[in-house]
């Protein structure tokens, strides 16, 4: 990756944990494409006046030649999202797939339809 990734946390303390465990992530998707110029993750707490059952929203925004990403798993519909370590996973899992599609029509690998003239 050409840019360090930035990385936020909002409405929360930072741990160096779970960045750890980002900067782990954001490895992992530069292995699968080199070629990413940038990477910003956002980690928020939500209902920060629960005493238990807080949920986090992750979101991850990637910048590669002429394209950008975003990947951003809510957290109000699914409780698993309880846990960070689980929130960061899904997040950049659903990251991983989309820079795998954008590697695989950046080589070639899909075929792109021509747009009919009517």
């Amino acid at each position: 990756m050409q840019v360090e990734p930035h990385i936020t946390f909002r409405n929360m303390h930072p741990s160096e944990a779970v960045e750890a465990a980002v900067r782990d992530r954001v490895a992992r998707l530069d292995r699968l494409f080199p070629n990413l110029t940038s990477c910003r993750v956002m980690i928020e707490e939500h209902h920060r006046h629960h005493q238990q059952g807080n949920l986090f929203h992750v979101r991850v925004d990637v910048t590669a030649p002429g394209h950008e990403l975003v990947s951003g798993r809510e957290s109000d519909a699914n409780h698993a999202h309880e846990d960070i370590y689980v929130a960061v996973r899904d997040a950049f899992d659903a990251m991983d797939r989309q820079v795998e599609n954008l590697a695989q029509v950046m080589r070639g690998d899909v075929k792109t339809h021509q747009p009919r003239n009517a």
